[in-house]
């Protein structure tokens, strides 16, 4: 065999070893990233987006939180058969954010959302020592946060939740859907009338909710006659107060109006951030 193809046979194996231990070492570098439990800070705020959400319905509210002196240290993904895949730099802060992503972000069965949220909550109690929850959620993430927390936020295995920030949440239907404007009304208590199938669920077990959480409910109003977010009857939002009376909730409500507080250009608005943020600390 020609020295000249002893070369070229000796140059491929040593690009063949380096690129393998190239990808080896991504990998090592990625599980490292995923695996890499520390602990974070006794009180964290987790993100959640709604109905075809991502990072960018999150992204503008954080950045404000980071300016308040948050600190985001992970992002939890959370795959459709539940399992949690966390990046990041987790490290010890005051103030930790953790933003979390579903990859089914168009899961209409609520129950399983909560479920989802349960996996982070335990993750982050788990590995990464976090004792109190706070919850920012817009729009679908408030049923999932719901959900969660009627039928897990009391287990032991999880954070106590400590503060809960809705905005836009469809607790009891989405306009042309299974809601029309101006068609519920709520009594002197907040219970809407009439319920959907899932608030009168949310109802059923609302005695469930975590005890004395600090709630903060913020909608938005069109002023366009509809008395909802385009997308949301506020007494659709609303309708939350009579579910975490029962625990004692600290309940305030934030009303919104004008172009800025449609459903989904809320959690860009940054009256809505700085109310956010004043209410987290």
């Amino acid at each position: 065999m020609k020295k000249s193809t002893w070369i070229a046979i000796i140059a491929v194996v040593i690009v063949a070893i380096g690129g393998g231990w190239w990808v080896y070492s991504q990998h090592q570098s990625e599980t490292q990233t995923v695996t890499d439990a520390k602990p974070i800070g006794k009180t964290a705020t987790i993100f959640l987006h709604g109905y075809s959400g991502g990072r960018g319905s999150t992204d503008y509210l954080i950045a404000q939180a980071e300016k308040a002196g948050g600190t985001k240290v992970l992002t939890a993904t959370v795959a459709p058969n539940g399992k949690v895949t966390w990046q990041g730099n987790p490290h010890k802060v005051k103030h930790p954010l953790v933003q979390v992503l579903f990859t089914n972000n168009k899961n209409p069965d609520y129950t399983v959302d909560g479920k989802w949220v349960d996996n982070v909550a335990k993750g982050l109690k788990k590995d990464y020592g976090v004792q109190e929850l706070n919850i920012v959620a817009h729009s679908m993430g408030n049923l999932g946060t719901m959900f969660y927390a009627v039928r897990n936020g009391n287990d032991k295995n999880v954070p106590e939740l400590k503060t809960y920030i809705a905005m836009a949440g469809h607790y009891d239907g989405i306009l042309g859907r299974d809601d029309q404007p101006n068609r519920i009304k709520l009594d002197a208590a907040g219970k809407p009338a009439p319920m959907n199938d899932t608030y009168a669920e949310l109802a059923r077990l609302r005695a469930k909710f975590p005890q004395n959480v600090r709630v903060l409910n913020i909608f938005g109003n069109l002023d366009d006659g509809t008395n909802s977010d385009g997308r949301v009857s506020n007494n659709s939002s609303r309708s939350l107060k009579y579910l975490v009376s029962a625990s004692h909730a600290v309940y305030s409500e934030k009303e919104f109006h004008g172009k800025s507080a449609q459903h989904s250009a809320l959690h860009g608005n940054a009256k809505v951030a700085k109310t956010m943020v004043d209410y987290l600390w």
